[in-house]
């Protein structure tokens, strides 16, 4: 069993970053491919941003491109979502998952098998 916990969310003005941290337990993190997903109050959860195993492959849902980063520290099984120049449409409470497979389909929330509590992200106009 992996427990995954999120923190770093909290209320930023538009044009400002945030990092995201989720810290997974287990001692099999490190052969999990991790992934950010966000949901928005009457909105389906969506696909943000996603990292293999090694760290090797990373992948991002077009509207963060460019503004967003993935990356994790296996000794710290620690996955982080930096979040620069941020939008009030990035406001969204958002979570972090753990699938135990292999994944060739990162953005769908099927493949996943652990999920957090979520943190909140605010983005003021």
């Amino acid at each position: 069993q992996v427990q995954v916990v999120e923190s770093g969310g909290g209320l930023v003005q538009a044009g400002g970053s945030l990092r995201l941290s989720c810290a997974a337990s287990g001692r099999t993190f490190s052969s999990y491919a991790m992934g950010w997903f966000r949901q928005a109050p009457g909105k389906e959860r969506e696909f943000v941003a996603g990292i293999s195993w090694s760290g090797g492959r990373t992948y991002y849902t077009d509207s963060v491109k460019g503004r967003f980063t993935i990356s994790r520290d296996n000794a710290k099984n620690t996955v982080y979502l930096q979040m620069n120049s941020l939008k009030p449409e990035d406001t969204a409470v958002y979570y972090c998952a753990a699938a135990r497979r292999t994944l060739y389909t990162y953005s769908d929330v099927e493949e996943y098998d652990y999920w957090g509590q979520g943190t909140q992200v605010t983005v003021s106009s």
